[in-house]
């Protein structure tokens, strides 16, 4: 028996906005809360967090037969910091790369922007994410499926930081700062969960203004640019 990793046409659409901070904020104005020397309310010496966030997710499956179909995925979250915060908390905020995000990249390895990373992967996060996916998906034979995919996206800072430079969401720049990859896949169904292995190959590199390093798809090189992953279910 063939696995089926998709059922038919199908989409899904996700939406979420969260706040925080807000009560704690109007409580420290009423009650005239000294602040620290950083100009923030805190409570127990440590300040907290005051923030927006929303995120949309919009997923489609388009069966082309009982065994083929296309799958496409737009992603977009914004956080913004505000009052008492200068900086969104670190669980809060977007990565890219990863078995669920740009496959030529390993998680957490990409942007924000152009950034090209310090080794401190809590840098390599950020305020707004932009992502994209197309996936052709096969069903091949027994229980095992076969798929072809491109992703783009990256994630960006709304502010301007010393510690992530290149960072910062820009309207000139940001185009130029969408990361692009492309690979293949396979996928074990078994019946209750789905094992997946995808192998994603750098195209565009954001890392890179121009150069031979920018367009890894013209000059590709295995150690450089591919990345392997391991996940159980489909990446949407």
């Amino acid at each position: 028996m063939a696995a089926n990793v998709f059922n038919g046409t199908s989409y899904t659409l996700r939406a979420n906005i969260e706040a925080a901070g807000n009560w704690l904020y109007a409580l420290a104005k009423l009650t005239h809360m000294r602040k620290n020397k950083e100009g923030e309310y805190a409570i127990l010496n440590i300040p907290f967090a005051q923030y927006i966030k929303a995120d949309f997710d919009f997923a489609k499956n388009i069966a082309i037969d009982n065994r083929n179909s296309i799958a496409y995925h737009m992603a977009f979250g914004i956080a913004v910091p505000y009052g008492n915060a200068k900086m969104i908390p670190f669980e809060k905020r977007y990565f890219a790369g990863g078995a669920n995000s740009v496959r030529g990249w390993s998680v957490r390895n990409l942007g924000p922007g152009s950034f090209s990373g310090d080794g401190n992967f809590m840098n390599q996060t950020g305020d707004l994410k932009i992502e994209g996916s197309i996936e052709y998906r096969s069903n091949l034979f027994w229980k095992l499926a076969g798929a072809a995919f491109v992703d783009v996206g990256n994630v960006w800072t709304l502010r301007k930081y010393d510690s992530q430079p290149g960072g910062q969401f820009r309207f000139d720049k940001f185009y130029k700062q969408i990361a692009v990859a492309y690979g293949i896949g396979f996928r074990i169904d078994l019946g209750f969960f789905i094992l997946r292995f995808d192998g994603g190959m750098k195209a565009i590199n954001p890392a890179f203004s121009s150069g031979r390093e920018r367009y890894p798809i013209i000059h590709p090189r295995f150690s450089r640019d591919f990345a392997f992953h391991f996940a159980v279910g489909l990446p949407f």
